[in-house]
């Protein structure tokens, strides 16, 4: 984290709600989920008592499924505005999460730049990394929640579909699930917080801001065509205040430290 200045805005207020959204019932769905997933744990049976039991531990798991649906549906709204009112760039172009072909040139480049054997990846607005994350999100949530909604409302759905379907339902769900927590404890917090460049965390989610050193540094090609298209100032802002600083670093880092709790006993019970 650099911390100079000046400051650009990066992200805006409705991209960074939506994003606490995603935090707290990830958090929320893995530590109430988790439990039941290794009932036959004591860490597992302990976890679901702090909780209130198994039953509590099932409604407050339904509540973060609430949070998750709710989110989607938002960003769902979100880019269906935006491809009404034919905003460019949503399918394709530098601002766009879709995966393109520089994207797998990009790869390549980074896989080099990692052995020593090139130069660091002139990255625009989004790295290939962060359009994983981004469809592996927007995927995960699709079948997840689908296979949960089945589950959270058997009875409804067997007036049209066969038994066998639930059982399917509760291999995917679960094993989906843990999926997503390992990536997301793992990859995503590494990419996002853990990296030398980054470390402890990355507080441009809470804040919205980039400082230029860091700019400059992580999206050069973004900060040049801004910069040459004459956008780049309508950009520039205050530093985020000592408040919202401290409110990033308490989040961020209590976050990072339950997930990889979670992921230490997740890996710990598999090497038993």
């Amino acid at each position: 984290m650099s911390g100079g200045g000046p400051f650009y805005f990066r992200l805006n207020l409705y991209h960074r709600i939506l994003h606490g959204m995603v935090i707290a019932s990830f958090l929320g769905l893995a530590v109430t989920g988790l439990p039941l997933k290794f009932a036959d744990t004591s860490w597992g049976r302990g976890l679901s008592l702090a909780l209130g039991g198994p039953f509590v531990a099932g409604y407050l798991h339904r509540f973060f499924a609430v949070i998750t649906f709710t989110y989607f549906a938002l960003h769902l709204g979100y880019v269906g505005r935006l491809i009404i009112r034919r905003r460019p760039g949503v399918f394709w172009g530098p601002d766009s999460m879709v995966p393109q072909p520089r994207d797998l040139v990009q790869l390549y480049q980074h896989v080099r730049y990692f052995l020593g054997l090139g130069g660091r990846p002139r990255f625009d607005r989004w790295a290939y990394w962060e359009k994983f994350d981004y469809w592996a999100v927007f995927w995960g949530i699709a079948i997840i929640g689908a296979s949960g909604l089945l589950l959270w409302f058997p009875t409804f759905f067997a007036n049209f579909l066969p038994g066998r379907v639930f059982n399917l339902a509760i291999i995917v769900h679960s094993d989906e699930a843990l999926l997503a927590v390992g990536f997301i404890f793992l990859f995503h917090f590494f990419n996002a917080n853990l990296r030398p460049e980054k470390f402890p965390m990355d507080p441009v989610i809470f804040t919205g801001r980039i400082d230029e050193e860091e700019f400059r540094r992580d999206h050069p090609a973004e900060y040049e065509r801004l910069r040459a298209a004459g956008q780049l100032e309508r950009l520039r802002t205050d530093p985020p205040a000592r408040w919202l600083r401290n409110f990033s670093r308490a989040v961020g880092l209590s976050a990072l430290g339950i997930g990889l709790v979670l992921v230490w006993l997740i890996i710990s019970t598999a090497l038993r």
